[in-house]
C-alpha cells in the first residue's frame, strides 16, 4: 500500500511517502524541513513561529517527497496524519494540509498519535519486528511506557508526571550554558566528562513505579549551578552534563526493566528523540543482554520526528479499520492508550 503521511506535531514539518505492506516497509521519500535554526534565538520552540512555519514549508515538502518518490499523487491509497497530540496550532497545519490533499483525491484518512508513531518507527528500521513488545517513547514532549499488545493496542504502565526526560535534557543544557536544542550537546560532554563527580537525585513517584518524574532533577542542576556561582566555585560542565545524563538513564532504564520483569515482555523497543542518545542506548543494550530482551530501537534518523514513521504507523491504523472522516480535527492532549480518537475531530 502506497501511504502519504504527513508530520507537523511540534517544529519540524515532514512529508513522507511510504510502502507497506504484509511484507513490507519501504521508506520511498522522506522529506523534513527543521525549524532548529529559527527556535535556537529563542531557546526553545515558539508555537506562533513553528505554526507559520509548517505552512510556509509543507507545500514544497509534499512536492518535492513526490518528485523524490516518483509517484504522483493519484497512486496514493492511503493518507495518514499526526492528530495528536502536540502543538495545536502546528498539528492543525498538517491535519487540514493531509485532509485537503485527501479530499481533493477521494483518498481514505487515518490520524495517527505521535507517540505512536515513534514506535513505529522502529518498523522500519527492523523488518523482523512484531508486536507483543514493550515501548518506552522518550522525546522532547513525551515521556511513557507503554505495554504494546499489537500494533494499534497500547496500554500505558508508566509516563511522566512533570517534565518530560528531553525537556530535562534541553533545560539542564541551557543552565549549563549549551546551545538549543541542548540534549545532543550533553550527550557530547558526557562522553569527556566523569559521570560520579556529581551527586543528582532520582525522584521517584510513590504507587506508581513505571512513571518518572523530572522536574526535581532539574532543579537540582540549577541549584548546584546557582550556588556555585553565589560561593565563587567553578562546575566542571562536562562532569556535570555525565552525571546529569548517568541519572537520567538510570531513571529510564530502571523503570523500563522494572516494567519489562512485571509485564514478562521479551522484547522492548527504544523510541523517540531520546532514544538516540548513545549513553541510552549503551545502557539498554548491555542490560538487555545480559538479562535475555530482544531490543530494538528506530535507524538514528527516524529518532526524531518524522512523517515516515507516521505513515507506517497509519498503515496499520488503516487495517484495524481506524479510518478518519473530514471532520478530523487536532488535539493538542490526548491518551496514548486506546486511541479512542478513531476519529471524530
Amino acid at each position: 500500500m502506497l501511504i502519504l503521511a504527513v508530520e507537523s506535531s511540534c517544529d519540524d514539518t515532514s512529508v513522507a511517502l511510504v510502502r507497506m505492506g504484509e511484507r513490507e516497509r519501504k521508506i520511498l521519500s522522506c522529506r523534513t524541513a527543521s525549524q532548529t535554526e529559527t527556535h535556537k534565538l529563542y531557546g526553545g520552540v515558539v508555537p506562533e513561529i513553528a505554526s507559520r512555519a509548517h505552512i510556509e514549508a509543507i507545500s514544497s515538502l509534499c512536492y518535492a517527497a513526490f518528485d523524490e518518490a516518483g509517484c504522483t499523487p493519484e497512486q496514493v491509497e492511503l493518507v495518514g496524519v499526526t492528530a495528536y497530540p502536540g502543538l495545536i496550532g502546528s498539528l492543525f497545519v498538517g491535519v487540514n494540509f493531509a485532509k485537503s490533499l485527501a479530499y481533493a483525491y477521494g483518498k481514505p484518512i487515518v490520524a495517527v498519535n505521535h507517540t505512536h508513531a515513534h514506535a513505529a518507527a522502529a518498523y522500519l528500521g527492523h523488518p523482523d519486528l512484531r508486536p507483543p513488545f514493550l515501548a518506552l517513547t522518550v522525546s522532547g514532549g513525551h515521556t511513557s511506557l507503554s505495554d504494546v499488545r499489537d500494533y494499534t493496542e497500547f496500554e500505558v504502565v508508566g509516563r511522566t508526571r512533570d517534565d518530560a526526560a528531553g525537556e530535562a535534557f534541553d533545560k539542564s543544557a541551557r543552565a549549563m550554558g549549551f546551545p538549543y536544542p541542548g540534549g545532543v550537546y550533553i550527550d557530547e560532554a558526557a562522553g569527556r566528562g566523569d559521570p560520579g563527580r556529581y551527586k543528582l537525585p532520582k525522584p521517584r513517584v510513590e504507587g506508581a513505579p513505571y512513571d518518572f518524574s523530572f522536574s526535581g532533577l532539574k532543579t537540582a542542576v540549577l541549584n548546584l549551578l546557582h550556588n556555585a556561582r553565589q560561593k565563587g566555585e567553578e562546575v566542571n560542565r562536562a562532569d556535570l552534563a555525565a552525571s546529569f545524563q548517568k541519572t537520567v538513564v538510570e531513571l529510564l532504564a530502571g523503570n523500563l526493566l522494572r516494567a519489562a520483569a512485571d509485564t514478562r515482555a521479551h522484547t522492548i523497543v527504544l523510541a523517540g528523540g531520546v532514544s538516540a542518545n548513545s549513553g541510552l542506548r549503551r545502557r539498554m543494550e548491555a542490560d538487555c543482554a545480559r538479562l535475555g530482551y530482544r531490543l530494538y530501537a528506530p535507524p538514528l534518523p527516524l529518532c526524531g520526528d518524522n512523517a515516515a514513521m507516521v505513515g507506517a504507523q497509519g498503515y496499520y491504523e488503516y487495517q484495524s479499520g481506524h479510518l478518519a472522516g473530514m471532520d478530523l480535527n487536532a488535539c493538542a492532549t490526548m491518551p496514548i492508550e486506546g486511541d479512542t480518537v478513531r476519529m471524530q475531530g
